[in-house]
């Protein structure tokens, strides 16, 4: 995961980021409960077979149609890829990402089940409304031996279908403060898009940039023109967690960690609407990489439920 820190920033909020959710259209999405989040939080495995057998289970518990869910091999006598697709009313499509293996050090809880466990929870907030965008989910197999699995994915992506991928959001390393984004690295209709919605649903968002000699799953979309922001929760004090035997769940602050769930609830919901599904996004490297233009007000409308564990 992201192994360095660069230097934190404070995001401004942007006048023409702000006005776009003063009104007219709204977002819809729904929240598990808190005690369903930290139960597939604490449901983490030291073993990575089973952390990919467990989040296949929690997508189903999810909604995922048994039709929807499929396994990419990757590596011989590695787990696969995970993915489940939310079908929508295009096929231009958000990918969400978030890798499940872990390094040995440590229980692997914060690096990354934090970001894995709520692919499935991200999937439930979504897939009560029809949403424009298909919205396809990826658990990443072996990004700590040098991003192999999210490597493997985009390479193995046709340039029709690079084209239809909008945006790809990463999760990597949550929980262990206020949600931060990689500023640097992430494209700049994704940013204002993450820091309206933020700003709409009054939860915190900073900046802490990561480059360096770090890196995460969103690199591998960068290289082949696909517009991405990666969300994660390092700081220069909490750094010293990643890799090491402090890397548990005692190390994570769940009232962010449910923070970081409602406000990436939200802003998947967001860009749904925000981002239009007949533009085209770069087939290759080297190509514009924003091309997806935000369009239309919208304001959040969010539902709390209960959910299967």
């Amino acid at each position: 995961m992201l192994r360095v820190l660069g230097t934190g920033l404070a995001l401004a909020l942007l006048c023409s980021a702000l006005s776009s959710l003063s009104s007219a259209q709204q977002i819809h999405f729904r929240l598990l409960d808190r005690a369903a989040v930290e139960t597939r939080l604490r449901s983490f495995s030291l073993k990575d077979p089973e952390r990919e057998t467990i989040l296949k289970q929690m997508f189903l518990d999810s909604g995922c149609k048994p039709a929807n869910i499929s396994e990419q091999a990757v590596k011989a006598k590695q787990p696969p890829n995970l993915i489940c697709v939310l079908p929508g009313e295009t096929s231009e499509i958000i990918l969400v990402g978030a890798h499940f293996d872990h390094v040995a050090a440590g229980d692997g809880v914060v690096d990354n089940w934090s970001g894995a466990s709520l692919l499935p929870s991200l999937l439930y907030s979504l897939n009560e409304l029809p949403r424009r965008h298909t919205f396809v989910f990826v658990s990443f197999a072996a990004e700590e031996q040098n991003l192999v699995g999210s490597n493997f994915y985009a390479q193995k992506l046709t340039p029709e279908e690079r084209r239809k991928i909008h945006a790809m959001v990463n999760l990597d390393t949550l929980g262990l403060g206020s949600t931060e984004v990689w500023t640097s690295h992430a494209d700049k209709p994704m940013l204002d898009a993450l820091i309206a919605i933020a700003h709409a649903l009054k939860l915190p968002i900073q900046g802490m940039n990561v480059d360096g000699v770090g890196s995460s799953d969103s690199e591998s979309f960068a290289k082949i023109g696909v517009p991405r922001v990666t969300i994660h929760s390092l700081t220069t004090e909490t750094l010293p967690v990643l890799h090491s035997k402090q890397d548990k769940l005692s190390a994570m602050k769940l009232n962010d960690y449910y923070e970081s769930y409602h406000l990436l609830a939200g802003y998947l919901a967001y860009l749904d609407v925000r981002l239009d599904p007949l533009a085209s996004p770069a087939a290759g490297p080297g190509a514009d990489s924003n091309p997806s233009h935000p369009k239309g007000p919208a304001k959040p409308d969010q539902t709390g439920a209960a959910a299967p564990q």
